[in-house]
């Protein structure tokens, strides 16, 4: 008898948000237990990583937990998740010892990113910089007039402008 886990759901998470990021452009660079990082570069890196947080969003909405739902109807489990996007220069380095060693990313973007998850709070779920929204291309900042951002400011982190967004690109 299958039994569904919190281990299986994130299976089925990562997943697709490793299609997503990489159908938007983005380089996987790690996955750390129920969390996976994606790299954009090029001129549109910002409004990619943004679109992709609003895609995973609407994966995790439309797809992941309908399916869970259907497969165990009994289970009251679901998929939640936030996603962080900054931008800034990155560096990566190999650092451990011989035959135990790992590609580590040094920078504020990968910082600040892993720290805006922790600013989920089950509404908005998608949390940018200011320096990624003043890049963004119009059509991943408002929707049919009406602005798929609201600018926060982040009190923890010397009162930083940032944007979270409960918007929902569908896959």
């Amino acid at each position: 008898m299958a039994i569904a886990t919190p281990l299986y759901s994130w299976v089925r998470y990562l997943h697709c948000a490793a299609k997503i990021i990489s159908d938007e452009g983005g380089s996987i660079t790690a996955y750390d237990g129920d969390r996976i990082m994606g790299v954009f570069i090029g001129d549109l890196k910002n409004t990619s990583a943004a679109r992709c947080a609003l895609k995973i969003q609407g994966a995790v909405v439309e797809v992941i937990n309908p399916a869970l739902k259907k497969e165990y109807p009994k289970s009251t489990h679901e998929i939640r998740q936030a996603v962080g996007v900054d931008s800034s220069s990155l560096y990566a380095t190999r650092t451990g010892i011989r035959g135990s060693n790992d590609i580590v990313w040094v920078g504020r973007a990968a910082n600040y990113a892993a720290k805006l998850c922790s600013l989920r709070d089950g509404v908005y779920t998608s949390w940018i910089t200011k320096r990624v929204y003043d890049c963004l291309h119009n059509d991943a900042k408002t929707s049919n007039g009406k602005a798929m951002w609201e600018p926060r400011v982040w009190k923890a982190m010397n009162d930083l402008d940032i944007y979270r967004s409960n918007w929902r690109w569908t896959p």
